[in-house]
């Protein structure tokens, strides 16, 4: 397969983006970006990439310009790929060409949300591009919208990508060195952990709190949950809300997320450190 990654620039190219808005989110009309603000989102030099199958519009990434505590972003609103094509790497490949896009513009980071509960897009966005997060909004876009991931809240972390960062570079090249920090999350006590049903237990937050480090545990698919169990579902974005808007409100910020421990199967995990991201990262001090 011989995929074609550029950026959008014209109506033909844009044209067909709502079209995958509906099929990789389940999207109503009503929340699908209009062609015409599309239009004048590239016009104005906002970011659109679109990954390409000879004329077929594989997948499609969309930022724009932003200040992000001060400083010159760019902010990564939407990311999609169709579903025949989620097997070829292409939404690391379009993150990377947007990285690189980004680069040129001399900015230094990209900002994103996405839900926590979703492992896989954790995984992808600590494990993979080495991403962080010290902030937590609760509903982002409200109590819920037409997705059918939206059923169970829009709960969001919001993340930094420290583009020109030693752990970025790394974590692009396959060479990040997280073994010791992920070795530290069988010694911890979650503060939200499974119980023997499956359910959330909480555990202290005090001494949680007076850890250097905190482990959050989430399921393994929340989607499925959500399908067959909506109330199980809801109480994890009940209790994992809480556990992340405490810790983060107490100095922690989130680091890392694991699919394994010891070489061991088991929920998600994420390790959350106590500090902020500028002095985990220091790039991000000088960007």
């Amino acid at each position: 397969m011989n995929i074609t990654i550029r950026k959008l620039t014209t109506y033909d190219d844009l044209k067909d983006v709502g079209d995958v808005e509906k099929e990789v989110w389940s999207l109503s009309d009503r929340d699908v970006l209009p062609l015409a603000v599309a239009i004048a989102f590239a016009e104005a030099g906002n970011l659109w990439l679109g990954a390409f199958d000879g004329p077929t519009l594989a997948g499609f990434a969309f930022a724009f310009f932003s200040l992000e505590n001060g400083h010159p972003a760019i902010h990564s609103h939407m990311l999609a790929v169709r579903e025949p094509y989620r097997e070829h790497n292409l939404g690391f490949k379009l993150k990377h060409a947007q990285r690189d896009y980004a680069l040129a513009a001399g900015i230094r980071r990209i900002t994103w949300t996405f839900d926590p509960l979703q492992s896989k897009n954790a995984h992808f966005n600590f494990a993979k591009l080495g991403a962080v997060s010290d902030r937590y909004k609760i509903d982002f876009y409200g109590p819920g919208t037409s997705s059918l991931l939206h059923r169970n809240g829009t709960d969001r972390l919001w993340l930094t990508w420290a583009l020109n960062s030693r752990r970025v570079e790394a974590h692009l090249q396959g060479k990040d060195n997280r073994s010791e920090a992920l070795d530290a999350l069988s010694a911890l006590a979650p503060l939200v952990a499974f119980n023997g049903s499956g359910h959330p237990l909480r555990s202290d937050l005090g001494s949680s709190l007076a850890r250097r480090r905190i482990a959050i545990e989430i399921p393994v698919d929340i989607n499925s949950m959500q399908k067959n169990d909506p109330t199980l579902a809801r109480e994890w974005r009940d209790a994992t809300q809480w556990a992340f808007t405490q810790a983060l409100q107490n100095g922690f910020f989130v680091a890392e997320f694991s699919r394994n421990i010891r070489g061991q199967q088991g929920p998600g995990v994420y390790l959350l450190e106590k500090g902020t991201i500028e002095d985990y990262i220091p790039e991000l001090s000088r960007s």
